[in-house]
C-alpha cells in the first residue's frame, strides 16, 4: 500500500501548532509531573502530534509535508526582537562579562562535542566523517549546519552522511526539549534557589504578570514596536550582507529590538505595562515557533540510526549535561541566573536556540524571571556560537577527512 503525501500549507501548520500548545496545556494539567519537571506545553503537545504523524507514516496512511518556514521565521524574528527590547543599558553593561565567559564556554563545548564524536566513533569503528555528523554539526549547529556541512562528507564518499546529520539534529532537538526543564528544576532544587530574595537580578512572575495590567492600546503599540525592530533588523542584515558579512536575520532583529529599547529609555517612555506587553507578544511568538518546529519533525528519520550511532548520540547528551553542570553553571556564577543560563546552554548545545528559550521560560514560569539569562543566551546561542562553531567544525572536518583518506 502506497502512502498518500499530504501537503499542509501555512495555515494548516499554524492550526496544528496551536492545537499542540492546547494539547500540551491539557496534558500538563492531567499529568502534574510534566509541570513539576518543567516540560514546556509546546514540547509536550508538539511531540505528541509528531508521534501521531509518525504512526500514520509507518501505517502507510500518509506522509505530511509542511509549509512553515516563512511564517516560522517571522515568529522567530518577532521573538528575538522582543528579547532585544528587554535589554536596558544597565543590563547591557552587566551582561558584558557574562557574554565573554559564555562565548568561551560555547566554543569549548563545540570542540568537546567533536572530540567526543571522533573518540567514541573510533572505539565503535565508525567512519570519522559519519561520527562527525553526531558532533557539533547537528548538536550546537542544528538542522541548518547539518544540511550545510554534511555534503562535504558525502563528496568524500560517505553517502549516508546527510541522513545521519539530519536525524542527529532531530534527536538533539528532542533531547534538549525534554531534558532542559528537568535539568533546570534539578539545579534550582539542589542549590535552593527557590527564594527570590537570594539574588537581586530576578523578579517573581507575580510581580511581572499578575500585578501589571495593560490595555488594548499598549498591546498594539508593542506589536508595532516589534515590527519596527524587525524592520531595523532587516536593514542591519542587508547592510552587513553588502559588506560580505552573513549574520543570522533573527540576531539582527534582536539588535533592532535593543535599538528600540534604547530609544524608549532615552525618551523616558519605558514603563512596566509596555515592557509586559512586549514580553507577551514575544512569548506568543516563541510558543508558536517552538510548537511548529516540533510538530513538523519527521521522527521516522530517526529509525535509520543504527546501534552505533545511538551510542554516539547518547554519549553527546551525557557529555553536554556534564559540561553545563560542571562548567557553565559554575563559571557563570553558580546562582539562579547561571542555572537558567545553563538550561539555555543545554538547549542550543543540543541543536536549537528556541529550545533554549522555551525551556528557560518554563523554568522561569515556575520560579521567577531572569533578565540577564534572556539577554546573554540569545546573543551567544544565536550569534557568537554560530561563528565559533563553524570555525571549529572546519578544523575537525579536516582531521576527519585525513582519517577517512587513510582508511
Amino acid at each position: 500500500m502506497e502512502r498518500t503525501v499530504v501537503e499542509l500549507g501555512m495555515f494548516e501548520t499554524l492550526f496544528l501548532a496551536v492545537i499542540g500548545i492546547y494539547l500540551g496545556d491539557f496534558l500538563r494539567a492531567k499529568f502534574p509531573a510534566l509541570k513539576k519537571y518543567c516540560i514546556p506545553s509546546a514540547v509536550v503537545g508538539g511531540t505528541t502530534i509528531a508521534i501521531i504523524t509518525m504512526i500514520l507514516y509507518y501505517a502507510n496512511i500518509l506522509e505530511p509535508n509542511f509549509d512553515f518556514k516563512t511564517v516560522n521565521t517571522l515568529f522567530y524574528c518577532i521573538f528575538f526582537a522582543a528579547s532585544g527590547t528587554a535589554a536596558s543599558m544597565a543590563l547591557l553593561k552587566k551582561g558584558g562579562k557574562l557574554v565573554v565567559i559564555f562565548a568561551i564556554l560555547a566554543a569549548v563545548l563545540s570542540a568537546g562535542q567533536n572530540a567526543v564524536a571522533l573518540g567514541v566513533g573510533s572505539i565503535l569503528k565508525v567512519n570519522p566523517l559519519i561520527s562527525m555528523m553526531t558532533g557539533s554539526i547537528p548538536m550546537t549547529g542544528g538542522h541548518g549546519n547539518a544540511a550545510s556541512f554534511a555534503p562535504i562528507a558525502v563528496e568524500a564518499g560517505q553517502s549516508a552522511a546527510m541522513e545521519v546529520a539530519i536525524a542527529s539534529a532531530t534527536f538533539g532537538l528532542i533531547a534538549g526539549s525534554m531534558l532542559g526543564g528537568p535539568f533546570g528544576n534539578f539545579l534550582v532544587k539542589k542549590y535552593h534557589f527557590e527564594d527570590p530574595e537570594l539574588d537581586n537580578n530576578s523578579r517573581t512572575l507575580t510581580d511581572t504578570v499578575s500585578d501589571i495590567l495593560f490595555n488594548k492600546k499598549t498591546v498594539m503599540s508593542a506589536v508595532y514596536m516589534l515590527m519596527v525592530a524587525c524592520g531595523i533588523g532587516q536593514v542591519i542584515f542587508l547592510i552587513l550582507k553588502y559588506f560580505g558579512q552573513n549574520f543570522p536575520i533573527h540576531v539582527c532583529c534582536m539588535f533592532g529590538g535593543i535599538m528600540v529599547r534604547l530609544f524608549l529609555d532615552k525618551t523616558n517612555r519605558v514603563n512596566d505595562s509596555i515592557l509586559e506587553a512586549l514580553d507577551t507578544v514575544g512569548e506568543f511568538s516563541l510558543g508558536l515557533f517552538v510548537s511548529m518546529s516540533i510538530v513538523t519533525m519527521k521522527l521516522w528519520q530517526l529509525a535509520g540510526l543504527g546501534g552505533q550511532l545511538v551510542v554516539l548520540l547518547i554519549a553527546q547528551v551525557v557529555f553536554i549535561l556534564l559540561f553545563v553542570y560542571l562548567l557553565t553553571f559554575r563559571l557563570l556564577g553558580k546562582n539562579y541566573d547561571s542555572a537558567v543560563m545553563a538550561v539555555g546552554h543545554l538547549g542550543f548545545g543540543t541543536g536549537a536556540v528556541p529550545v533554549s528559550m522555551t525551556t528557560m521560560k518554563t523554568v522561569c514560569d515556575k520560579y521567577r524571571y531572569s533578565k540577564i539569562a534572556f539577554f546573554v543566551v540569545p546573543v551567544i546561542g544565536g550569534f557568537i556560537s554560530n561563528i565559533t562553531n563553524a570555525i571549529i567544525i572546519t578544523k575537525f572536518l579536516d582531521i576527519a577527512l585525513k582519517l577517512n583518506a587513510g582508511m
